[in-house]
């Protein structure tokens, strides 16, 4: 009989694989933890504006939370300006108004007299579009011009897609009482059997030669399908390619489309609020048709991610992120 050595790793190697554990996990903690300051710190500056103005926490923070979102998608001289706290960016032009042709651009007295947006919120006499105590005053003093919240947002936005999603990230902020939405949950159930690769970026040819913006994940019918975030349903329904499909955005912008779906989760419609881990419907097999075709492909959930950066929507493979999730 061949025999083989079994060699014992020397100590020290054990030592230093503990080590790296508790370093690493050490890291993670201090990632959570400065992330929770970060949210807290955030909260008690809207908390501090909210008092002061009357308007509602969830609206100002609404309204940072969507330019925190484009904030890396932003071009031109609001892309350099940076703040501790806030991610708020208000036109240099809209800033001062007139007051800056007569070179009064940082004096709130001028700058409101020709129309400027600029405010002077930490009581300095300065209106200084780089102090994030003057751009959050100015902002609130703005949004208390209006009537009502919609109204402002209409009014500053100017666009139909940034108007529903900001409105959207309010209401989630104030059914959740909270900005700490970031929650992930797997899209369908792991209870159950399933599969999926990375096939996004393959070609499809039903209806036209296309790009499959997303991934699929194979499972039997009726297989519980889970909203992987906290958000808003904003289209619920038929789609000759995605048959009984849901589209929820989160609160970073980013739509999520579940497709080829069996049917829908009771109380699910559009405007619903939903949170990571809840059933909004099941695994299916339809599309590729008139309204109740099924059968054209084996059952699965077609996945997929949108983002919205201030002027466009964009697709984004979800494989990374489905691994990421499927391990949490």
């Amino acid at each position: 009989m061949e025999r083989y050595e079994v060699r014992k790793r020397p100590r020290w190697s054990y030592l230093l694989a503990i080590i790296l554990i508790l370093f690493l996990t050490g890291l993670r903690v201090r990632a959570a933890e400065g992330e929770q300051n970060e949210i807290e710190k955030r909260m008690t500056f809207y908390e501090e504006f909210a008092y002061a103005s009357g308007i509602p926490w969830y609206h100002i923070a609404a309204i940072d939370q969507y330019e925190r979102n484009i904030a890396l998608f932003r071009e031109g001289p609001a892309a350099e300006l940076s703040y501790d706290t806030i991610s708020i960016r208000i036109d240099p032009d809209v800033w001062s108004g007139s007051a800056a042709l007569l070179d009064y651009e940082d004096d709130p007295i001028k700058i409101n007299l020709f129309s400027g947006m600029g405010r002077d919120g930490d009581g300095d006499n300065i209106a200084d579009i780089h102090n994030e105590q003057d751009v959050m005053y100015a902002m609130v003093d703005y949004l208390t011009s209006f009537d009502d919240f919609e109204e402002a947002v209409s009014a500053y936005y100017q666009n139909e897609d940034a108007i529903r999603i900001v409105l959207g990230i309010a209401r989630l902020f104030e059914h959740f009482e909270t900005i700490d939405l970031g929650a992930r949950a797997f899209p369908v159930s792991t209870w159950h059997n399933y599969s999926y690769s990375n096939g996004y970026g393959a070609a499809r040819g039903w209806g036209g030669r296309r790009a499959h913006e997303g991934i699929d994940i194979f499972a039997g019918y009726g297989v519980p399908v889970l909203s992987t975030s906290y958000g808003v349903v904003e289209i619920i329904g038929w789609n000759k390619y995605g048959g009984y499909r849901i589209g929820i955005r989160d609160i970073y912008n980013t739509y999520q489309y579940y497709a080829h779906l069996q049917g829908f989760a009771e109380g699910i419609e559009e405007g619903s609020i939903v949170e990571p881990g809840q059933v909004i419907g099941s695994v299916g097999a339809t599309g590729y048709g008139k309204e109740g075709t099924s059968g054209k492909f084996p059952p699965h959930l077609h996945f997929g991610l949108y983002k919205f950066d201030g002027r466009r929507e964009w697709a984004f493979n979800p494989y990374p992120h489905l691994k990421r999730w499927e391990k949490e």
